[in-house]
């Protein structure tokens, strides 16, 4: 009878063991694409302007990341507008999300754009040392980042994201994260 109870205490932790451990699972239900988490926290990135943005600025929330032209064509406008629609399907978590727009040719955008999507920080970086830390197959310009609220770039966005898609991812990460103790570490 001891053994008995003893295998049935055992049990899970025996089967929790091997599943993971010897079962990988085929399919996952995150559109967007996990990467190896990397550290951006206390990154700062020179500006043109003289002003140095911190990543550590942005700590204790969601950010959303993109690099592309201050000439902002459609692809580009496509991106802002997936990143700021997103923010705003969130309700109430929508001030847990920040947007950032990485411009690495220098080119300001127009005044109808930082309009159009006021909210989103423009930073225009003053060396490419930054962008080098965006994983991308191709080039950074094709993703959508998302970086954690400790400061861990963990997921990109493929290009054309389909925006209900990531929508779900994002509803996700910030229901997961909810209860989240801030350290302040």
């Amino acid at each position: 009878m001891l053994l008995l109870l003893g295998a049935i205490s055992l049990a899970p932790f025996v089967g929790s063991l091997l599943l993971y451990y010897f079962w990988k699972p085929q399919t996952f239900t995150n559109y967007g694409e996990l990467i190896s988490a990397a550290p951006l926290a206390g990154v700062t990135i020179p500006a043109r302007d003289g002003k140095a943005f911190r990543i550590d600025e942005l700590r204790g929330n969601w950010v959303f990341l993109m690099a592309d032209s201050g000439n902002c064509d459609d692809y580009c406008q496509s991106k802002l507008y997936v990143m700021r629609q997103i923010r705003l399907t969130q309700g109430k978590d929508q001030e847990r999300i920040e947007r950032v727009w990485l411009i690495p040719d220098g080119v300001r955008p127009s005044p109808g754009i930082e309009a159009e999507y006021r909210g989103t920080r423009t930073i225009l970086p003053a060396n490419g040392d930054f962008l080098a830390r965006l994983p991308a197959s191709d080039s950074p310009r094709d993703h959508i980042y998302v970086i954690d609220p400790f400061g861990n770039l963990m997921m990109r966005f493929p290009r054309n994201v389909d925006p209900q898609r990531m929508k779900k991812d994002v509803n996700k990460l910030i229901k997961m994260s909810g209860g989240w103790i801030q350290t302040g570490q």
